[in-house]
């Protein structure tokens, strides 16, 4: 999996960056980043043109 093909990962003007946007709580969070799982359980491949690809 890689970040920048999963539909939360977003510009984020505030940061100037790009960050992940997935609904996750702390727990998860924290799992992820001690590494505790493998594979992100909010991955969804796509980008934000996705929605609009469906409505065409």
């Amino acid at each position: 999996m890689n970040c920048e093909e999963c539909v939360f990962y977003g510009y984020d003007e505030e940061y100037d960056e790009y960050l992940c946007t997935a609904p996750m709580d702390m727990d998860d969070a924290g799992a992820l980043l001690q590494g505790k799982t493998r594979e992100c359980p909010f991955f969804t491949p796509g980008d934000e043109y996705t929605v609009v690809r469906k409505q065409n």
